[in-house]
């Protein structure tokens, strides 16, 4: 598939423009013209990059690429340790951040959603970035943090009570800790997302709706699969999902 092609496909598929983001979405690091085999992962990390060029990627597609606001311009030390292997081999790196949590079918929340078996029926927050479900039938918040791990295969940080009974739930994958007023203001007996600031316990305690820490990277690893396999139907692409294991 032609590069520039493949960029014009995922910025219409993503719907880019319609999001003010922290880095710039779409294709960062141009490489060779012609795509057939496309890595996927979390984070355009060093590790990751290594990991594509020997699988024989052509181009690569994260959540997390480069370029973030108010990082240092010199391109030095790690960021030119990413730079140089991506340029050196020619290879194509797209990141899509927002447009990726956000999309309905291929997003990170949905894909979350679809393995913990939640229904979607409700969006808060800015550019709707925030999801909502409610349980047939409630479960206790041990019984959603046990399910949660099973998923995931990571323990999650739960502040709350254990016995507390659970039936609407918001969540956004990530580092969204900041839509928790949101959620509760929603209705939320419990908001999941990927990390935990110091002050979401005190929300937490004094609001009484509960919080599960999920894991930044083990609740994003699913959107960027699921475009990978997007494409590899869509297309004559071969696509394969590199996990490079992040404990946060």
């Amino acid at each position: 598939m032609d590069r520039n092609d493949l960029e014009l496909y995922l910025n219409n598929l993503l719907q880019t423009p319609r999001f003010r983001d922290y880095c710039p979405n779409g294709l960062q690091v141009q490489g060779r013209r012609r795509i057939e085999k496309i890595a996927t992962g979390v984070t355009a990390s060093l590790a990751f990059v290594e990991a594509a060029i020997e699988w024989g990627a052509d181009a690569l597609f994260v959540h997390h690429g480069y370029f973030w606001r108010n990082e240092p311009a010199p391109i030095v030390g790690q960021k030119h340790g990413r730079l140089r292997a991506l340029l050196v081999n020619d290879i194509n790196l797209f990141a899509y951040h927002l447009p990726l949590d956000s999309h309905p079918e291929l997003g990170n929340n949905v894909q979350l959603a679809e393995r913990l078996g939640w229904i979607p029926d409700g969006r808060f927050g800015e550019n709707d970035m925030g999801w909502l479900t409610t349980l047939p039938m409630p479960m206790t918040l041990e019984g959603l943090a046990a399910q949660v791990n099973n998923t995931l295969g990571r323990l999650p940080l739960v502040i709350g009570d254990d016995e507390r009974p659970i039936r609407r739930i918001a969540w956004c994958t990530g580092a969204a800790q900041g839509y928790f007023d949101e959620a509760v203001a929603a209705g939320a007996d419990v908001y999941l997302s990927g990390e935990i600031s110091e002050s979401t316990t005190h929300l937490a305690r004094e609001s009484g709706v509960a919080y599960i820490a999920a894991g930044h990277h083990a609740t994003e690893r699913y959107g960027v699969q699921a475009v990978g396999s997007h494409l590899a139907d869509q297309f004559d692409i071969e696509h394969l999902f590199i996990d490079i294991d992040n404990p946060v």
